[in-house]
C-alpha cells in the first residue's frame, strides 16, 4: 500500500511540475518566434530604406516631380517636390518588402542636416510632419495593388547641391516608419501593443559635372 501511495504521489508531483513548466516553455517558444518575425521586419525595412536612398542619391538632376495624365496614372508627385523623392519611393515599392505593406506608416525623403536627420542643423529628432526640404509618402493600398503616394512636404529640386569636393554638398536621407504587429496576444500585452519601428539611411548625392552641379553654375540642373 505504501508503494502504491508513493507512486501515486510521484505521478501527482510530476503532473504539477509539468503544469508549472509548460507555460514557461510556451512563453519561451512564442518569444523566440516573435523575435524572429521582428528581426525579419527590421531587416526588410533596413534593406528597403537603403534601396530608396541609393535611388535618390543617383537622381540629383532628375528635376521636379511630374503628374502624368492617363487612364491609369502612376502616383503623382507635384512640381514643388523633387522627382528624386518619387524615384526613392518607387524603388522601395518595386524592390519589395517582406513585411505587410499595411503596417507601413510613412516614408520621408529629405535633405539631411549635419546629423543626418530632417530639419535644421543640430536636430536629431525624427518628426512626424515634414520640415523644409522634405517630402512624405504614405502607402495607398487602392493604387493598383498598393503604391507609395505623395502625402505632404516640398523641396525645390533646383536647390540640390551635388558638387564634388564642395563643403555644402548635400546628402539625402530616407526614413521609413512601420508598425510590427505581434502574432501573440500574450507577447503583445507584455510589450504594450504593436511596436513602432523606424529605419533611417543617409547617402551623399552622387556628384554631377561642375558646370551643372548646383544653382549658380553655368548649366545648373533643374
Amino acid at each position: 500500500m505504501s508503494t502504491f501511495r508513493r507512486r501515486r504521489g510521484e505521478r501527482g508531483a510530476s503532473a504539477v511540475e509539468f503544469a508549472l513548466v509548460v507555460p514557461i516553455l510556451l512563453t519561451f517558444l512564442l518569444g523566440t518566434v516573435e523575435l524572429g518575425l521582428y528581426m525579419k521586419d527590421y531587416v526588410s525595412m533596413s534593406s528597403s530604406a537603403r534601396a530608396g536612398a541609393r535611388a535618390a542619391s543617383a537622381a540629383a538632376d532628375a528635376g521636379p516631380g511630374t503628374c502624368e495624365a492617363s487612364s491609369n496614372p502612376p502616383p503623382c508627385t507635384p512640381a514643388s517636390a523633387p522627382a528624386l523623392a518619387q524615384a526613392a519611393a518607387d524603388t522601395m515599392q518595386t524592390a519589395g518588402m517582406a513585411m505587410n505593406s499595411q503596417d507601413i506608416d510613412w516614408v520621408m525623403i529629405y535633405s539631411a542636416n549635419d546629423k543626418g536627420y530632417p530639419g535644421s542643423n543640430g536636430s536629431t529628432a525624427i518628426p512626424t510632419t515634414c520640415p523644409a526640404k522634405c517630402v512624405k509618402y504614405v502607402w495607398d493600398a487602392n493604387l493598383s495593388g498598393g503604391k507609395f503616394r505623395y502625402s505632404s512636404g516640398s523641396w525645390t529640386s533646383s536647390t540640390v547641391n551635388a558638387c564634388l569636393n564642395d563643403a555644402s554638398r548635400e546628402s539625402v536621407g530616407v526614413i521609413l516608419q512601420a508598425r510590427h504587429a505581434w502574432m501573440s496576444g500574450l507577447v503583445g500585452g507584455l510589450m504594450g501593443g504593436d511596436k513602432t519601428m523606424t529605419e533611417r539611411t543617409v547617402m551623399q548625392f552622387e556628384p554631377l559635372e561642375q558646370d551643372r552641379c548646383k544653382p549658380g553654375t553655368p548649366n545648373a540642373h533643374s
